[in-house]
């Protein structure tokens, strides 16, 4: 079991917050048989737990021309019991009117307090003080900038994930109840869509989670069809070191 951090977009940090979203998937890289040199269709089989690989994926092909197997291993760098902390974009908040220091969450703009100022202890009040700091010279001055995800320090998260399943497949292979699990919207024509509207997809959670990869990954991301690892994981609303370790 290891700890990782985890970092998610605020419309996917809501949707763990909501209790809609209990997988994600992420792009393997680099993508089996990168090169290119394979003749017809990649084929994938589950590697059995040993010594050298907990849980591994066998990406096997045809070489170009025949008369070979070509074989690559793919080895999750996430697991069934790792623990994800979730990095989000935060920011510290001076509470003057409270008289106490806090944090702000983007995503959902929840203002937390840390404290009163004159009892918090020097621990957090360090802690906080550094996040506030964030990109100033003068944090007196212009402190409380907002803080990427990609730079969220692990006590002030606020979600934990623990891995249940992971699994690999083609991105177009998610089927309705996975994209419902991904926080997939329905498919509308009232969203911002990377693709020609089609009425037939009206109401396809499916397709309203291309829509989605799109908009994260980019234009023709989601035609693109590469392998992903996709995790499944129960959500704990709680910072990952105020919970209790499984035996």
């Amino acid at each position: 079991m290891t700890d990782r951090p985890i970092l998610f977009s605020g419309p996917m940090v809501r949707a763990l917050l909501d209790g809609r979203k209990t997988q994600t998937r992420r792009i393997i890289k680099p993508q089996p048989f990168a090169s290119g040199y394979y003749d017809g269709e990649i084929e994938i089989n589950v590697i059995q737990a040993n010594d050298q690989y907990p849980k591994a994926f066998r990406f096997n092909a045809n070489a170009v021309g025949g008369g070979a197997i070509l074989e690559e291993v793919f080895e999750p760098r996430i697991n069934a019991g790792d623990r994800l902390w979730v990095r989000e974009n935060v920011s510290a908040y001076d509470d003057v009117e409270a008289d106490s220091l806090a944090l702000i969450y983007e995503a959902d703009e929840l203002k937390v307090s840390l404290g009163d100022r004159h009892s918090v202890s020097e621990d957090v009040g360090e802690k906080w003080w550094l996040l506030n700091a964030y990109r100033t010279d003068n944090p007196d001055i212009d402190g409380g900038k907002r803080v990427p995800s990609i730079h969220m320090p692990r006590w002030a998260s606020r979600v934990t994930l623990i891995v249940t399943d992971v699994h690999v497949e083609r991105l177009q292979d998610i089927s309705e109840a996975e994209a419902i699990a991904e926080g997939a919207k329905q498919y509308s024509s009232s969203t911002k869509l990377s693709r020609a509207f089609n009425p037939d997809w009206k109401g396809i959670y499916r397709q309203g989670y291309a829509e989605l990869w799109n908009a994260i990954n980019g234009p023709g991301s989601w035609e693109a069809n590469p392998w992903v690892a996709a995790y499944t994981f129960s959500v704990i609303r709680q910072n990952i070191d105020q919970i209790a370790r499984a035996a």
